[in-house]
């Protein structure tokens, strides 16, 4: 014990270098799973010296919330529907931006405690107590409030991800006014809090930036969901990083500030894809998740489109040179990865080219579909991003989209006033033939009606995305009926 307290920087530095191997490696599915392991290896290596290094811990209340952590996180992992992903990585986030605010509260609480024993009765007892500095006050400030607006926020991403009734979407002018207000005040007790150490502003503080949090995020629309998720979790990195500097812990430092700079930049890549700013995604509500109107009012406009049938999208697809598939969420929410799998290898077998094209902010959180493209074993090569595969369409016989919406719709190029104007796309409508599998017409998750769908080139084929897919595997094989 008394080695590992002194060394506990060593150990410390190795955990970090760990951390740092586990950003490398989760930058490319071929390195993730090393990567996962490196970060488990440095969790375990910043917990136990924490545990050692720690004065007079309360072991029995440490170990009982590590193990009951353990079995919730194991049992979650094990069952979780690949569907609800996003929504579980939206409410991960909040337990870290609750764990911030906690600390905060118990490093204030302590710290109030010290200062009424007063300094001759903790000199007694062999303890040399500092009042805490305006820095450390700082420290509590930015990690306590950047935690609870962290907190609300993603318990609301959450809600909006799994449709839970009480996470409405709210809107109109009175909306950014109140924002203003609420982020206004919090910043106010925050300052009044850092100057005086008063407790009555403290909370003040963190009850606004716990309304500020819900209050911020719920005018977001599910189509930048995407985004806020990323974002999410760099705060979470943040609010970490920032008690780190409360308790003096270098390793919480380090890790807090690779989850919050990664998570950053992951945000910054999203919204270059979609040709948004991230004021925008936040405070723009461009996508707002309600369906632009087409007509007047009670006029209903109807648009022509032409359907199919699985048996028909199978002689297509088993007669064409090359095959490009597109993800999205319908892949997902059919659980349908591993019959998209089998389809491409059948094709493979007859002598097609088949691809996979992923749209960076396709599904409901970053690299949805690549998670799901590896939970069924694609090969990495056959999974190409977005810059790398558009140049390709025009020369493609059959592009399968399987559930996408927004990332394929054709007026982010030709629609001066939709909402998703300049936003870069899968460009499967310059494809020689575009099929669409979909449960019906209904718009996609920013509400917005698709061109592509009433393409000449487009065949609709209506149904799970699974059983679709299987059928159209079975066409190909000669078993269907």
């Amino acid at each position: 014990m008394e080695m590992i307290r002194e060394y506990a920087d060593w150990f410390y530095l190795i955990g970090a270098v760990l951390f740092i191997l586990t950003l490398r490696g989760l930058s490319g599915p071929k390195t993730a799973i090393q990567g996962n392991r490196y970060g488990m290896i440095a969790m375990a290596i910043a917990v136990l010296t924490t545990f050692f290094v720690a004065d007079n811990p309360v072991v029995w209340m440490i170990v009982g919330a590590m193990v009951a952590g353990a079995v919730v996180g194991i049992v979650r992992a094990r069952t979780v529907p690949m569907t609800q992903m996003p929504e579980t990585v939206a409410l991960m986030h909040s337990l870290v931006g609750l764990a911030a605010v906690l600390i905060a509260i118990a490093a204030i609480i302590h710290n109030n405690k010290l200062i009424e024993l007063g300094p001759d009765l903790l000199a007694a007892n062999g303890v040399n107590f500092h009042e805490m500095s305006r820095v450390h006050l700082f420290e509590l400030f930015v990690g306590c409030f950047v935690g609870a607006i962290t907190f609300t926020a993603s318990v609301f991403a959450y809600g909006k991800l799994a449709a839970k009734k009480w996470a409405k979407t709210i809107s109109g002018a009175w909306v950014k006014p109140v924002q203003a207000i609420i982020f206004i005040a919090m910043l106010v007790f925050g300052f009044m809090f850092f100057s005086t150490g008063n407790m009555t502003a403290f909370w003040a503080m963190t009850a606004l930036a716990l309304v500020f949090g819900w209050v911020w995020i719920a005018p977001v629309g599910g189509g930048d969901m995407p985004v806020v998720v990323s974002l999410l979790n760099s705060f979470s990195g943040w609010a970490a990083a920032g008690i780190g500097f409360t308790l003096e812990n270098n390793m919480l430092i380090v890790a807090g500030s690779l989850v919050g700079s990664s998570g950053a930049i992951l945000s910054y890549i999203m919204c270059k894809a979609m040709n948004r700013s991230i004021i925008n995604v936040l405070f723009g509500g461009a996508m707002g998740g309600t369906a632009a109107p087409t007509a007047g009012a009670g006029e209903q406009v109807q648009r022509n489109h032409r359907s199919g049938s699985a048996d028909d999208a199978g002689f297509l697809m088993s007669n064409a040179d090359s095959v490009v598939i597109v993800p999205g969420y319908g892949m997902a929410q059919g659980r349908a990865q591993n019959a998209v799998k089998e389809l491409a290898n059948i094709l493979k077998e007859q002598g097609v080219t088949v691809r996979f094209a992923i749209h960076p902010v396709a599904g409901r959180m970053p690299g949805h579909m690549n998670v799901l493209l590896a939970e069924a074993d694609v090969p990495y090569e056959d999974i190409l991003e977005m810059d790398e595969i558009n140049s390709d369409f025009p020369a493609t016989d059959v592009v399968l989209v399987i559930g996408a919406n927004d990332v394929v719709n054709p007026a982010a190029k030709d629609d001066p006033t939709s909402p998703i104007y300049g936003m870069p796309i899968l460009e499967a409508h310059k494809a020689r033939t575009i099929m669409v599998i979909k449960r019906s017409m209904a718009t996609g998750y920013a509400g917005l009606d698709n061109d592509l769908f009433y393409n000449d080139k487009t065949m609709m084929i209506f149904g799970d995305a699974k059983k679709v897919v299987e059928d159209m595997t079975k066409a190909i094989n000669g078993t269907g009926h």
